[in-house]
């Protein structure tokens, strides 16, 4: 009998319960079925772990591998947020529309920043499969414009398939004062860096702590943990014990570290022998052209991610130790990957801080190397290494991160379950994509890929269970093609031959030259045979146009930075001139922050002041130690911080406030490529300062009303400093609008003079 609210209902409804069949739903059919645990890092390169050549400290992800099985030709989309959702929902990513960070909407399908409902994840289809589902660390696959209080939460992680989320949502944090979100809500770090705090650490104990309430409670269920780490992307930190462990390590220089790695490789079999090392990247300087300072500059930067590593692997194998401890490693399915190869955001010499190279504000680093060496990789950086570092990390390969040779796209990738894999120690050299993890998930669950999710029609599966390599080495490639692109960069693999471009931003697509590469002759990507195989390159390319078509490349778009200054949109958080807030108000993430960098603006705060002993506190901040902006009042005057990678310049004033209402406010208008800032009191200018050239993207920390509660802008108060009197409102103006497009191309002039 049917009945309104059940109408599948599979019993008998009489008039009382004795006259009537009660009947229960079939459970979910996964339960009882293997722990999915996926690791995923962060621009660690192809070289970076142990058990992949370099000399760097993974012995935990090296015991898993000795455990299980190393890839060897296991590729990503070179770029973290599409990377994600290709592992995620087993589709291209610019099918799902993430074929760039999702910071950005283009306005075309395939960037959207957030995961087209048509392409469900794999959380979604375990939890109706029975699982319980869990993500911590880094998101970064939701429009981050949508990431404050307000939402819209569609694509926050509690809304695409996850139980429960820990972690932050912007693409990079401070490890030590992160940018905190629990489930749907923003948190505060639990504890201060001084305190011993880093997000690494937190984010393992929040996910064993999940696994553990569901282990007591329903050890029937088995769980999916997707567990992103910060680490490796800059900024590159880790506690100091860490740290001084890799004290003059690298000294001899990356040259001399990519051929001692090399050799390991060979010696391991990671890459096969007769195997090319690929010549420097253009533009890495000789390690024995730096001068002096260079060289412990770049030693340093080095040091910060080696110890960052190191500190990543133990928190691994924290949770590794946690299973075992349980009992349930032997019928967890584990991976550990990196979502693309290591970054070339750090130019050619390294940075103190990332957002230097992204202003194209170089630094003089004979200063860093006389004062600042030891801040590295501690709570008062945002460094990132040099390019020579970051291709030592990718070998053999050749170029990193963003762009679609080797040493952007193949990655590491060990996988390790002890009731489905017994060649432990392995390697399989098998192309696979992160398009392939899904399905291979979906393949060991038993969870099936439903036409239709949440009365969506679904996009096909683009990716091929893995599966099947688990037992046999000799098993062929789940596929037998996979195109790439990022930024305009493109690439083709088909049967054991790969063609790829280097695209200069600008240039007209039809005037890049394209390489031809037998991959299973030519790892490296060395030996470019487009000369002698003129009609398979022609074949390739051709492919390649069609795979563009079939899954929703097009149109190519070689912008970058200009797509953080994009002109606002109806509907959007910034489809406004005036930003008006009423405390308290939760952590405003920066993408959803009023946009004044490169612009010209009023901030008026509405304060009342009490009676009694004089107000003090912070009215707004922006940012973080390296970066930003600080309007406070303490010791009787108003301050105006502005914290211009770590050069400050304050406008100051005395203050004198009687009890009741009070307008105290802020004015920056723009000349030039600097501008003037002022204070302002109830209409009246009381001091200002003069901002020799601006800070136009102000970093990936937002902005707090009435407090500055994580990484201080200023050294001047300790966090959270909350202001003393009543906030009633604060409202920023935005007197003049810059020209996205400015902020690119002043940041490709500064790079091409280095």
């Amino acid at each position: 009998m049917t009945t309104p609210n059940e109408p599948d209902f599979g019993g008998h409804i009489g008039r009382t319960y004795e006259e009537s069949t009660p009947w229960w739903p079939e459970p979910p059919p996964g339960l009882g079925g293997p722990n999915v645990v996926m690791v995923v890092l962060d621009d660690t390169g192809f070289a970076h772990f142990g058990c992949y050549g370099s000399e760097l400290a993974t012995p935990n992800i090296d015991r898993l591998a000795a455990g299980g099985l190393r890839y060897n030709s296991f590729h990503t989309t070179a770029l973290c947020s599409p990377s994600r959702a290709s592992l995620l929902t087993g589709r291209n990513p610019h099918a799902v529309g993430m074929r760039g960070v999702s910071n950005w909407n283009t306005g075309f399908p395939h960037m959207r920043g957030g995961i087209n409902p048509r392409a469900a994840t794999v959380a979604e289809l375990l939890r109706a499969h029975g699982y319980a589902t869990y993500a911590a660390g880094k998101w970064h696959l939701a429009p981050m414009e949508e990431c404050s209080a307000a939402g819209p939460h569609t694509n926050w992680p509690l809304q695409k398939g996850f139980d429960r989320y820990y972690g932050f949502l912007q693409g990079e944090t401070d490890q030590f004062s992160p940018e905190l979100t629990s489930d749907n809500g923003h948190i505060d770090p639990p504890r201060r860096p001084d305190e011993g705090y880093h997000v690494s650490e937190d984010i393992v104990d929040q996910a064993t702590g999940w696994i553990g309430d569901l282990q007591s409670v329903r050890p029937d269920r088995p769980f999916f943990l997707y567990l992103a780490f910060g680490a490796t992307h800059a900024p590159h930190q880790a506690p100091a014990e860490y740290r001084a462990r890799w004290r003059g390590r690298f000294d001899d220089g990356y040259e001399a570290a990519r051929q001692r790695w090399f050799a390991r490789q060979l010696e391991m079999g990671v890459v096969p022998a007769g195997t090319t090392l690929a010549p420097p990247n253009p533009g890495v300087p000789a390690w024995t052209d730096l001068t002096d300072n260079q060289r412990a500059f770049a030693s340093r930067l080095q040091e910060a991610f080696a110890a960052m590593l190191e500190h990543t692997d133990a928190q691994i194998g924290r949770l590794v130790d946690f299973l075992s401890r349980r009992g349930l490693l032997d019928n967890t399915l584990l991976m550990v990957m990196s979502d693309n190869g290591a970054s070339r955001e750090g130019g050619p010499f390294g940075v103190m801080d990332e957002w230097s190279f992204f202003n194209a504000a170089w630094e003089n680093i004979d200063d860093i190397a006389a004062t600042r060496l030891d801040d590295i990789g501690g709570p008062h950086s945002h460094s990132n290494y040099p390019w020579g570092w970051a291709q030592a990390g990718n070998s053999p390969l050749r170029w990193y991160k963003q762009n679609t040779y080797g040493g952007g796209v193949r990655d590491p990738l060990v996988v390790h379950w002890p009731q489905g894999i017994t060649d432990c120690g392995a390697i399989r050299r098998q192309f696979c994509h992160a398009v392939d993890i899904t399905p291979t998930i979906l393949a060991a669950t038993g969870a099936p890929v439903p036409s239709s999710h949440n009365g969506v029609a679904q996009i096909p599966m683009h990716g091929a269970s893995l599966l099947a390599t688990f037992t046999d080495a000799a098993a062929p490639a789940p596929r037998s093609i996979q195109y790439f692109e990022q930024m305009g960069h493109r690439g083709l693999w088909a049967d054991g031959w790969k063609i790829t471009t280097y695209h200069e931003q600008g240039r007209p697509i039809d005037d890049d030259e394209w390489g031809l590469y037998h991959l299973d002759d030519d790892f490296s990507e060395c030996h470019d045979l487009a000369a002698e195989h003129p009609d398979r390159l022609r074949q390739l390319i051709d492919a390649w146009w069609v795979e563009a078509g079939q899954n929703g490349v097009l149109p190519l778009d070689d912008r970058t930075i200009e797509l953080f200054g994009a002109a606002p949109r109806p509907a959007t958080v910034h489809a406004r001139r005036d930003y008006v807030y009423f405390p308290p108000i939760a952590h405003i993430p920066a993408d959803a922050c009023p946009p004044l960098g490169g612009r010209s603006w009023t901030i008026t705060a509405d304060v009342d002041v009490p009676d009694g002993p004089g107000v003090e506190g912070v009215l707004y901040a922006r940012g973080a130690h390296n970066i930003g902006h600080s309007f406070f009042v303490q010791d009787g005057k108003l301050h105006f911080d502005y914290n211009a990678l770590g050069t400050h310049y304050r406008a100051t004033a005395p203050l004198a406030l009687t009890v009741g209402p009070h307008q105290l406010g802020a004015r920056f208008d723009r000349a030039d490529k600097g501008g003037r800032l002022a204070l302002v009191v109830d209409g009246d200018e009381v001091g200002s300062v003069e901002i020799p050239k601006i800070v136009r993207m102000l970093g990936s920390t937002g902005l707090d009303i009435g407090r500055d509660g994580l990484s201080p802008v200023v050294d001047d108060y300790p966090a959270p400093f909350p202001f003393t009197g009543v906030i009633d409102r604060i409202t920023f103006h935005i007197r003049s609008r810059a020209d996205a497009a400015e902020v690119a191309a002043t940041a490709r002039v500064e790079l091409a003079k280095e």
